[in-house]
């Protein structure tokens, strides 16, 4: 039984302020705003059902974080306006070794890291975000896991990366990028993934333990709606109620 991935997960501060900055820059919709969180979803455009989700924490970023978002860009004067507007909004620019490169790394309101791509024919149809990007210590066995708990393909399988898409091949890519920072503190954002309507979650929660996720303690409780796991290399995500 595989599950779906619905959406990123986002520790905020401000988390009103965090899916507003986002939802302005994206172009996305927000869907649900309350005390506990504030849901951003992807016009069909941009992969219809993804969505980021913004819930609040009091912890601040300590680290360099262990998955971002890479952001497409049609030509290089799109790439700047992009820049340029993510500046205007409150992102600043970063520095994180990666030296002379075609992309731009900024860091939102909140410190969390992001790039905007030169242009790349391969993400010339995923909307505004191009790829969620993972680092990883194993990009290869980490694809095998996340395709078998998504059911999206594994396209790409190099020593240094390996890519995921869904099918019928619309929206961002999964990408697992190898990196050598350990996972030391719980990650600032994460992924969702939910089963489809009238899916046992406790099933799906079943299913992705037997393909090598651990159940996670992260203080959520037990009243949640949600399970919290690990994936293989310790990345917390969340079972959301099958929808």
């Amino acid at each position: 039984m595989a599950s779906r991935l619905v959406s990123v997960g986002w520790d905020a501060g401000d988390m009103a302020g965090l899916a507003r900055f986002w939802a302005d820059l994206l172009g996305w919709e927000i869907t649900l705003a309350n005390e506990e969180e504030v849901d951003l979803v992807a016009p069909d455009q941009d992969g219809a059902g993804l969505g980021l989700t913004f819930v609040p924490v009091p912890d601040r970023k300590t680290t360099r974080n262990r998955v971002h978002l890479d952001l497409s860009s049609s030509s290089l004067p799109d790439q700047d306006a992009v820049v340029a507007r993510a500046e205007l909004l409150g992102a600043t620019r970063a520095d994180i070794g990666q030296g002379d490169v075609p992309w731009v790394v900024l860091r939102d309101p909140e410190g969390n890291e992001f790039c905007v791509l030169e242009p790349r024919p391969e993400y010339a149809d995923t909307g505004r975000v191009a790829a969620i990007v993972v680092d990883a210590a194993d990009p290869g066995a980490q694809a095998n896991f996340w395709a078998a708990a998504t059911n999206w393909s594994i396209v790409r399988d190099e020593p240094a990366f390996a890519t995921l898409r869904a099918l019928p091949g619309h929206g961002p890519w999964l990408e697992f990028l190898r990196g050598e920072t350990p996972h030391t503190a719980k990650n600032r954002l994460h992924l969702e993934v939910a089963g489809e309507p009238g899916d046992e979650q406790t099933e799906i929660v079943q299913a992705l333990c037997a393909l090598g996720a651990t159940p996670a303690d992260i203080g959520q409780g037990p009243d949640v709606t949600w399970h919290v796991l690990r994936d293989p290399e310790a990345n917390e995500f969340c079972v959301l109620s099958s929808r």
